[in-house]
């Protein structure tokens, strides 16, 4: 076999594992572009319906205490429950975004599964 032919093989050879590579990455990119437009959307929609519903419920807890000497606490209380509750939120969605898999974490492993063959074929070539 000649150079030219194992060089023209071995250029056909990697340009076929970088398309592979290539396709892998743009299907990743396609899943986690859903994924985040989906997610964005429905957050826009549960954080415009529950402002609407945080709204009216404060607004009636406000009237229904208004007429007596403890409107004041059913303010303050809402307040501390609303509070509250977006500590949890943000806590979780900080929990979220630091332990979720890693985007393209497929297409990292194969890459760096090449990198380990290639280094196993050059260092089998170099004790042959």
């Amino acid at each position: 076999m000649s150079l030219r032919h194992r060089v023209g093989a071995l250029g056909s050879t990697a340009l076929s594992i970088l398309r592979t590579r290539l396709e892998i990455f743009a299907l990743e990119a396609g899943e986690q572009k859903a994924s985040l437009i989906q997610l964005l959307a429905l957050f826009a929609g549960a954080l415009l319906f529950s402002t609407l519903a945080i709204l009216v419920f404060s607004l009636w807890i406000a009237l229904l205490f208004w007429p007596t000497e403890y409107r004041y606490w059913a303010i303050g209380i809402l307040m501390a429950v609303y509070a509250v509750l977006a500590i949890v939120f943000s806590l979780r969605i900080v929990r979220r975004l630091t332990r979720e898999p890693m985007p393209f974490a497929v297409t990292l492993d194969e890459l760096g599964r090449d990198i380990q063959l290639l280094d196993r074929l050059r260092t089998d070539d170099e004790d042959a």
